[in-house]
């Protein structure tokens, strides 16, 4: 039985406000009502894990019924316009203004432009999967809903939890830059307004209040409404943007040509090294499709925002990288605060002023837009009782999550609060990456596997071809990873990965039609996404998978006792609804 067959409920009803709690806002599920409850629970653990691992959810139970779970709507506020300026603030931040100059300093040199070039294009091949997703699925969940349709329930909670991962990093990271920015306005050291305690572990021992209040104070507009949050966006984001034009047209005014040579120190390797940790700058994006269900017309106006915004970017990142490698010599950049102190050398002191400024207005539009896509992850997440269904709420007056909203910030604050960037940077990458190499394959899936129609001849196939892409991907990272410089391993796991991504192409016939826009080329920029997601993760340093890695155990005990347990006992029993009456209060059903 599958998500879709989940029950509703029925009982009279006992009115109570937003704010009172009870048990059944966290624990509602039968199998967590008494230990005796929760042992045969986990007794059957084996049975309920194959049960998720084999369950699907459906796109009218996503839009309709899982929706309800949030008690009131969220506001269709939103139009292609908002979302294009979103995108902008949500992208542009600590990524190009700080990522840049330490990545060209450590890894890259020069040709830190191409790795951007290298990440804009698989940002790019991911964008076409999730503006498909969000069109045809337009959920506030984003890519959770996406693969808890296309891959299954434990699929989507692997997805879950990285997403949560992603968004409580993603803040803290740019919670911290946002300090370390502000310091250099100030002239100042950029530890200087962080308390140092000794009795820390190194890159762990500077905490940093400001970035924990930068965070909150973000949140609470975001709370306050999605249409005035898009207003500040639009303040901060213009002025970010004319602030970005002005230090690439000072930055190419005192370029020397020189300062390109040599443009590989650090060889090919060190590309992809910084490919991979820039791909960060990019991160951001996918906000937007969490905002589907606030979106007038989300057929028309996510393909133009997130497709838009997108290519202009990637064109501004290219242009900000190559610039700064241009104006100053990577051997003397600043790792900390490139443009700032770049533009300081030079004589051009307003400059510094410029940037600083500049890249303090875009932080806070990330944290902003930040707010919001993550909460509305967060959202569609405790819909489906992965976490206690209480940060699914959304509040009456404001017509935002809430609950939601102050779940990620909490846990983001802690996170900003202890961690240096470049911890964060490594481990949120490779979060990021991760999903995106999932939501290609759901999207091959998607249109080659319908359920009810699909022969099971073409189910084996296709399941078939999806590992020999995938296992071909990671041994061309593997490839890589031992030795760059030998092509040998490439000659064998390229055209691999080329025949299985043809033998979809060729051998099996696509079960949907996308109803107004789609992937082009598909399945290759699909497969194309996968490979290229793959390779970026095997980029990384050792460290960043270890952290993964215990990540990851963490998230599947979780699981194991508490999430599959929820989700289950959702899908084949009848729940306590609650509702809303017609003041907009919270009503709970009792059988």
């Amino acid at each position: 039985m599958g998500a879709n067959d989940e029950g509703s409920g029925d009982g009279d009803t006992e009115t109570r406000s937003y704010w009172k709690w009870s048990k059944d806002d966290f624990i509602p599920e039968e199998s967590f009502q008494s230990w005796s409850s929760y042992r045969t629970a986990l007794s059957q653990t084996c049975h309920r894990f194959k049960d998720r691992v084999l369950s699907r959810s459906d796109e009218l139970h996503e839009i309709s019924e899982v929706r309800k779970r949030s008690v009131n709507d969220m506001k269709r506020c939103l139009n292609w316009w908002d979302l294009t300026w979103f995108g902008f603030g949500s992208v542009i931040g600590a990524g190009i203004f700080v990522l840049t100059g330490q990545e060209a300093h450590r890894d890259a040199g020069p040709a830190i432009v191409l790795s951007y070039v290298i990440s804009g294009l698989s940002a790019m091949l991911s964008v076409f999967c999730y503006t498909e997703f969000a069109i045809e699925i337009p959920v506030a969940g984003g890519s959770f809903a996406y693969l808890r349709v296309e891959l299954g329930d434990f699929a989507a909670f692997i997805a879950a939890a990285n997403i949560l991962l992603e968004s409580i990093i993603g803040t803290a990271a740019v919670a911290r830059s946002w300090t370390s920015y502000f310091t250099t306005l100030l002239n100042r050291d950029p530890n200087s307004l962080r308390i140092h305690v000794e009795s820390l572990a190194e890159n762990y021992n500077y905490l940093d209040p400001i970035a924990v209040a930068v965070l909150w104070i973000a949140s609470i507009i975001a709370i306050t409404g999605t249409r005035r949050t898009s207003l500040i966006n639009w303040f901060f984001t213009l002025m970010n943007t004319a602030a970005i034009i002005l230090v690439i047209v000072a930055s190419f005014w005192h370029a020397h040509p020189s300062n390109l040579h040599p443009f590989f120190p650090f060889g090919i390797s060190g590309v992809f090294r910084a490919a991979a940790i820039v791909y960060f700058a990019y991160g951001g994006f996918d906000n937007i499709a969490t905002m589907a269900e606030e979106t007038k017309n989300p057929s028309r106006d996510i393909p133009l925002g997130l497709l838009g915004s997108m290519s202009f970017i990637t064109v501004i990142y290219c242009a900000m990288s190559l610039s700064l490698v241009m104006m100053q010599n990577y051997t003397v950049i600043d790792p900390n605060a490139a443009y700032a102190i770049a533009f300081e050398r030079v004589g051009m002191h307003w400059v510094k002023i410029l940037v600083a400024l500049g890249a303090l207005k875009g932080m806070t539009t990330v944290l902003l837009v930040g707010a919001l896509g993550q909460a509305r992850y967060t959202t569609h997440i405790a819909r489906a009782h992965m976490i206690p269904p209480l940060f699914a709420l959304v509040h009456p007056k404001t017509q935002t999550p809430v609950y939601a909203t102050l779940l990620v910030t909490s846990l983001g604050g802690v996170i900003a609060l202890f961690s240096s960037l470049d911890i964060l940077a490594n481990l949120l990458s490779i979060s990021t990456l991760f999903i995106f190499m999932m939501m290609a394959v759901a999207l091959l899936v998607r249109r080659y596997y319908l359920r009810g129609t699909t022969p099971r001849e073409n189910v084996n196939r296709l399941v078939f071809f999806l590992l020999v892409i995938v296992s071909s991907s990671i041994a061309t990272s593997f490839c890589w990873g031992i030795n760059p410089k030998r092509w040998i391993g490439y000659t064998i796991t390229v055209p691999i990965w080329f025949l299985a991504t043809a033998g979809i192409a060729f051998f099996l016939p696509q079960q949907r039609v996308p109803k107004v826009w789609g992937v082009p080329l598909v399945p290759w920029l699909p497969s194309l996404s996968i490979a290229v997601n793959i390779f970026l993760m095997g980029s990384l340093d050792y460290q960043s998978f270890i952290r993964f890695g215990v990540c990851t155990v963490i998230m599947l005990v979780y699981y194991v006792f508490f999430g599959l347990h929820a989700t289950y006992d959702l899908a084949h029993q009848k729940s306590k609804p609650v509702v809303a009456d017609g003041n907009g209060v919270l009503q709970s059903a009792v059988p």
